[in-house]
C-alpha cells in the first residue's frame, strides 16, 4: 500500500514538473518572437525612410532592403515565420522575396 501511495505521488509530481516546464517555455519563444518583430520593424523604417530620401532603386534603398531581408531570413531560421510590419501579421511562408523578380 505504501509502494501504490509513492508511485502515484511521483507520477504526479513528475506530471507536474512537465507542466511547469512546458508553462515556462512559451513566454520565452514569445519574447524571441517579439525581439524579431521588433528587429523587422526597425529594418522596414530605415529601407522606408532611405525610398523617401533616396529613390526607391537607390543604392541606400537596396542597401536597407538587403538588411531587411537579411533580418527576414534570421526570423525564418529562428523561428520559422517572419513579420510583415507593414501588413501586421506573421508569414508563415518564405516569400517574402516573392515580388522582387
Amino acid at each position: 500500500m505504501h509502494n501504490a501511495r509513492f508511485g502515484k505521488s511521483a507520477v504526479a509530481a513528475a506530471v507536474l514538473s512537465v507542466l511547469l516546464f512546458v508553462a515556462a517555455v512559451p513566454p520565452a519563444h514569445a519574447g524571441e518572437r517579439e525581439r524579431c518583430q521588433q528587429r523587422i520593424e526597425k529594418a522596414e523604417a530605415r529601407l522606408d525612410e532611405a525610398i523617401r530620401k533616396h529613390g526607391e532603386r537607390s543604392p541606400q534603398a537596396n542597401d536597407r532592403r538587403r538588411d531587411l531581408n537579411a533580418e527576414r531570413e534570421r526570423c525564418w531560421r529562428e523561428q520559422h515565420g517572419w513579420w510583415d510590419g507593414h501588413a501586421h501579421q506573421w508569414h508563415t511562408d518564405r516569400d517574402w522575396d516573392h515580388d522582387a523578380h
